[in-house]
């Protein structure tokens, strides 16, 4: 059974940095061939894919995005993490991981993920 648990604060003030982890479970994170992604939904929007990074270590990012994010792999702790820069209110969210064995660029549907974690509420405020 492969379970994912997101970790991190959930209050980041504006202009920092937005920090979360990842925590696989069930499934050795160093050899098991997926992508591991992060979703978001702030309130009243849709689902939004922000990124995902490989098996390999390639990451691949939301274009508006891409500048102040960075998702990496953290294998001695069985973790890929995600950090958000320069964050605003409007990166207030609940932050999803999620793992798949294909990689569904800008793809939110829930049921082309085969894991997902419970998310973490992140607000952004002062």
């Amino acid at each position: 059974q492969v379970r994912l648990q997101e970790s991190g604060p959930g209050l980041v003030k504006p202009s920092q940095t937005l920090s979360l982890a990842c925590t696989v479970s069930g499934t050795s994170f160093s050899t098991a061939n997926y992508y591991w992604t992060w979703i978001r939904q702030s309130p009243g929007k849709d689902l939004e894919w922000m990124g995902a990074i490989s098996l390999s270590g390639s990451t691949y990012y939301m274009p508006h995005l891409k500048i102040r994010t960075a998702i990496a792999r953290d294998t001695s702790k069985n973790q890929f993490t995600l950090q958000l820069l320069s964050v605003t209110p409007e990166d207030t969210a609940v932050y999803y991981c999620a793992a798949s064995r294909k990689l569904w660029l800008g793809q939110t549907r829930k049921d082309l993920y085969d894991y997902w974690g419970q998310g973490t509420q992140v607000t952004v405020a002062s």
